[in-house]
C-alpha cells in the first residue's frame, strides 16, 4: 500500500546531414547504436523519435500476446528465461533442503505448470469461501465477509492496507482508498462515448459468463450482473478522478477509528477491524471520506443479495485465472482481448513465472541475483547514481529562480535521500508460507493470505526502511517520497539499459536518465510537497512554489496539446509528475554525463556520431514502442506516464542541448505545441 512513483520505457545540421554508413552489426557492438532501426531521412530537429526508431517503427511487429513491444518488454523477455531456467531447475531438483527458497519456488512453479491437477480442480478450491458468502444473513456478516476477503487477497468495495503516516514519515499507520471497481477506472461506468459503452457491455457478458461457468443459470447470471455492475456503479460515481488522487494534501485525513464510525456510518467498521487481526487499532488515513460515506450508506440501502452477489463475483475475478481452462481463458478474452486488443494468451510458463514473482519474488530474486547481477554491475551502478546526484546539486545551486531558503531545503532533501540498488539488504521471511505441489490456486491463496498478514502486522509499528516495494529481477524503478528513497532492482541493471563495458554516453543515456527520472520524482508537484525526512510539509518559500506552479502548468498545456489517437488526448494534469520527472531526467542526466568527461579528453565520435549525439540517441531509442490502440486506449485513461513517443518528444523540446547537438539553434525549432521550452530543475 506504500505510495511509489514509478518510471512504469551525430552531427547533422539544418542543411544536411553526416552519416557514417558502417556496418551495421559491427556499429551496434561500438557505440550502443541501433543504425538499422534509424530513419535518417528525418530531420532529427523535427521529429527526433522517428529519426531515431523510424526503421524499427516500420518493420518491429507487436508479439500475438501482447499490447504492446517495447525496449522495456524486450528486457522483460531476457529475464524470464533467465528466471525460467531457475524454475525449471528448482522444480526438478528432489535434493533441495524442506522449507528452502529453491524448494519454495519450485514447488510453487510445479504446481502452477501442472494443468491436468488444475483442471481437475475447476473451481471447486473456492467453494468454501463461496459457500460463506451464500450464508452472509446480514449487515454484520457482510462486514466480517468483506475482512475475510481482504484477509486473502481480495479487495472488494476498498483498497486497505499499511501506509506510512504522510505527516510522520518513521510510523505506519492503517490506510483506507477508494477502489472495488472491475473495469481499469471510474470513467469506464460514467463515459457515453461508444467504445466506451461497448466496452460496459462486454464486461456484463464477461460476468455473465464467468457465473454461468460457476453454475448459474443463464437468466440468474444475467441478473446477478446487472446488480454487479449497478453496485459497481454507485462506488464509481463516489470515486475520485486519477488527477484528484494525485493530490496527496487532499487524500489525507487522519481518524480515529471512533471518528471513521462517525463520518461514514452504516459500516461496522470495528468488526471489519477486528476481522482482519487490528482489533482496538487507532489511527487510520482516510483517503477519501465521501466515497466511504457512500459505503457506509450502500451497506444498508442495497440489497443483501447484490452484496452477496457482488463479493461473489469478486472472489472468482481475482482468482479466476488460476482455475481451469475455461475460467482462465474467459478472463483473458475479456482482460486481454477487449480491454487491450490482445488476440492471444501468453504461455503458461510465463504467467506462472510473473506469479511466483509476484508472491514470492525476494525468495525468487535471491536465486535471480546470484546469477544475473555481479557485485561490479551494483558498484558501477551506485557511482553512476552519485554522479546523477552531483548534477541535480549543482543545478539546485544554481537556479535562479529559487530563493536561498528553499534552495537550503531542497539540498537537504537532496542529500538525504536513499540510495537502493539492486536487492534488499534484508530479505524477506518466508519460513510462515506453505507451499506444495498440490492444486496451484490453493498455493495462490494462502502466498496471497501470508503476504496480507505480513502487510497488516506493519501496522502501528515503526517503518521499516530495509523494505523495497519492487522485486529483484523487476525491469522497473521507484521512488517513495514517504522515505524519500530511489530504488533501481536489480532487473533494469541489465543490457540495453545498462551495461557496466558499455560507452558512458548510451549507459547515461539509458539507465542515467532513469535514475534522473526517479532523483527528479523527489522534486516533481507531488514529490516536491515532502520534506527531507518523507513528511507532508510545506517547505516552500510562496513566491518560489508559484512560479513553480506556474511552470508545471505550462508543461501540463504542453501534453494537453498531444493528440495520440483519433481525438484522444494526453490528459497532462493526469501525466504531469510523470512528465516532469521526464524532463529532470533528461536534462539532469545529460548534465552528469558531461561532468563525468570533466578532466578527460572529449568523447570520440563513434559510427559518426558525437557523445552528446549518442546520449540523446540512446534515450530515444530506448524507448521505442509499439502499441495496440486498445491498449493505447486504457493507458491514455488510467497510466500517470505520457505514450512512448511522448515521453521523448516532450522533454526533448524543452532542452536546448538537444537542438545545439544537433546542429539547431532552439529558437529555430521545437514543438509547435510549446514555442518556449520550460525548465524546472
Amino acid at each position: 500500500m506504500q505510495r511509489r512513483i514509478c518510471i512504469s520505457i551525430l552531427l547533422i545540421s539544418a542543411a544536411g546531414a553526416c552519416i557514417q554508413t558502417a556496418s551495421p552489426a559491427a556499429s551496434a557492438l561500438r557505440s550502443g547504436v541501433d543504425l538499422k532501426g534509424m530513419d535518417t531521412s528525418i530531420k532529427p530537429t523535427d521529429d527526433f523519435y522517428t529519426f531515431a526508431n523510424g526503421k524499427w517503427l516500420a518493420t518491429a511487429t507487436i508479439p500475438a500476446d501482447r499490447p504492446m513491444i517495447a525496449m522495456f518488454t524486450l528486457l522483460r523477455d531476457h529475464n524470464q528465461e533467465v528466471l525460467r531456467q531457475i524454475l525449471e531447475e528448482a522444480a526438478k531438483d528432489t535434493q533441495a533442503p524442506k522449507g528452502s527458497i529453491a524448494a519454495k519456488v519450485g514447488a510453487f512453479y510445479k504446481s502452477g505448470m501442472d494443468e491436468e491437477k488444475i483442471a481437475a480442480a475447476g473451481a471447486k478450491p473456492l467453494q468454501e469461501e463461496l459457500n460463506r458468502i451464500a450464508a452472509i444473513k446480514d449487515a454484520q456478516q457482510l462486514v466480517e465477509a468483506l475482512a475475510r476477503l481482504h484477509a486473502t487477497g481480495v479487495s472488494p468495495s476498498f483498497q486497505f492496507g499499511p501506509h506510512p503516516d504522510l505527516k510522520d514519515s518513521k510510523r505506519m499507520i492503517a490506510s483506507l482508498s477508494q477502489g472495488g471497481l472491475g473495469l481499469p477506472d471510474r470513467e469506464y461506468y460514467l463515459k457515453t462515448d461508444v467504445k466506451t459503452e461497448a466496452i460496459r457491455s462486454a464486461y456484463c457478458a464477461h460476468i455473465e459468463k464467468m457465473l454461468t461457468l460457476l453454475g448459474d443459470t443463464a437468466e440468474h447470471a444475467t441478473r446477478q450482473a446487472r446488480s454487479i455492475f449497478e453496485l459497481e456503479t454507485r462506488l464509481a460515481k463516489a470515486s475520485r478522478t486519477r488527477v484528484e488522487l494525485r493530490d496527496p494534501k487532499s487524500n489525507y485525513h487522519l481518524l480515529s477509528a471512533k471518528e471513521l464510525e462517525a463520518q461514514a456510518p452504516g459500516f461496522a467498521w470495528s468488526i471489519f477491524f477486528e476481522g482482519v487481526g487490528l482489533a482496538g487499532i487507532h489511527d487510520i488515513n482516510v483517503g477519501q471520506p465521501a466515497f466511504f460515506k457512500e459505503v457506509g450508506q450502500m451497506i444498508s440501502a442495497l440489497q443483501l443479495d447484490d452484496w452477496k452477489a457482488y463479493l461473489r463475483w469478486n472472489l472468482l475475478s481475482a482468482y479466476a485465472s488460476y482455475l481451469s481452462a475455461p475460467f482462465d481463458t474467459e478472463d483473458f478474452h475479456f482482460h486481454g482481448t477487449v480491454l487491450t486488443g490482445v488476440p492471444q494468451q501468453r504461455p503458461r510458463w510465463q504467467r506462472v513465472l510473473e506469479t511466483t514473482d509476484h508472491l514470492l519474488g525476494e525468495a525468487l530474486g535471491q536465486l535471480y541475483v546470484a546469477r544475473a547481477f555481479p557485485p561490479e554491475a551494483r558498484t558501477k551502478a551506485v557511482a553512476m547514481v552519485q554522479n546523477i546526484k552531483e548534477a541535480l546539486r549543482d543545478r539546485l545551486e544554481t537556479l535562479d529562480w529559487m530563493s536561498p531558503a528553499t534552495r537550503r531545503e531542497a539540498l537537504r532533501k537532496l542529500d538525504a535521500i536513499a540510495v537502493k540498488v539492486g536487492y534488499p539488504s534484508k530479505w524477506r521471511d518466508y519460513s510462515g508460507l506453505a507451499v506444495d505441489q498440490g492444486i496451484y490456486v490453493l498455493n495462490v491463496m494462502q502466498a496471497e493470505a501470508f503476504l496480507r498478514r505480513q502487510e497488516f502486522a506493519k501496522i502501528g509499528k515503526p517503518v521499516d526502511r530495509s523494505e523495497w516495494g519492487m522485486t529483484p529481477p523487476t525491469v522497473n524503478a521507484y521512488y517513495n517520497p514517504s522515505q524519500n528513497e530511489i530504488v533501481f532492482p536489480a532487473g533494469i541493471l541489465q543490457p540495453p539499459f545498462f551495461d557496466p563495458k558499455a560507452d558512458d554516453a548510451v549507459n547515461y543515456g539509458g539507465i542515467g536518465m532513469v535514475i534522473g527520472h526517479e532523483l527528479t520524482h523527489g522534486f516533481d508537484d507531488q514529490g516536491r510537497q515532502f520534506d527531507a525526512e518523507g513528511n507532508l510539509r510545506d517547505w516552500w518559500a510562496p513566491q518560489d512554489e508559484k512560479i513553480y506552479k506556474a511552470r508545471a502548468a505550462k508543461i501540463a498545456e504542453q501534453y494537453d496539446g498531444y493528440v495520440v489517437i483519433d481525438k484522444l488526448h494526453i490528459n497532462g494534469k493526469l501525466t504531469l509528475g510523470e512528465n516532469i520527472a521526464d524532463l529532470g531526467g533528461l536534462k539532469i542526466a545529460y548534465l552528469a554525463y558531461k561532468k563525468s568527461l570533466e578532466g578527460k579528453s572529449p568523447a570520440a565520435p563513434i559510427d559518426g556520431f558525437t557523445g552528446e549525439q549518442r546520449y540523446f540517441l540512446s534515450f530515444a531509442q530506448l524507448w521505442r514502442s509499439k502499441i495496440r490502440p486498445e491498449a493505447l486506449r486504457v493507458m491514455i485513461a488510467t497510466n500517470p506516464h505520457s505514450p512512448p513517443r511522448f515521453r521523448v518528444l516532450g522533454p526533448l523540446y524543452n532542452i536546448p542541448e538537444f537542438f545545439r547537438t544537433f546542429g539547431v539553434a532552439p529558437d529555430q525549432a521545437g514543438d509547435k505545441l510549446n514555442p518556449k521550452p520550460v525548465q524546472i530543475w
